[in-house]
């Protein structure tokens, strides 16, 4: 997989502003350790990281228990989708095809997603 592919892995709160802060567009994965359908999300996340204007992360709200509340975090995976810093979309319907992440974007970011 192609370095820039992989979502960076965030470990807080603080991880996550700074994060989202850094990057124009930014889709970050919420997360639980063990959970399959989570884990599933790992390669569709990088095939949307080869074709999308989107930085991607992944984080486990139960490193930073406060995220669960301040994103209404109520399953996992939750995908939040940020633009300039705001909250702009989310999934959270569990294992997602690339298909339906890149149509989160083509909806909310348009021209996120390359024409290829």
């Amino acid at each position: 997989m192609d370095e820039s592919a992989k979502p960076a892995r965030l470990e807080d709160g603080a991880d996550l502003d700074a994060f989202v802060d850094e990057h124009d567009v930014a889709l970050v994965e919420f997360y639980t350790k063990g959970c399959e359908r989570c884990n599933a999300m790992v390669p569709v996340l990088g095939n949307v990281a080869r074709v999308a204007d989107v930085s991607i992360a992944l984080l486990n709200p139960g490193n930073d228990i406060t995220l669960v509340d301040r994103f209404d975090i109520r399953s996992v995976p939750t995908l939040v989708l940020f633009e300039d810093g705001e909250e702009v979309g989310r999934l959270a319907e569990g294992f997602m095809k690339t298909e339906t992440v890149l149509s989160l974007l083509e909806d909310h970011v348009p021209g996120a997603v390359d024409d290829a």
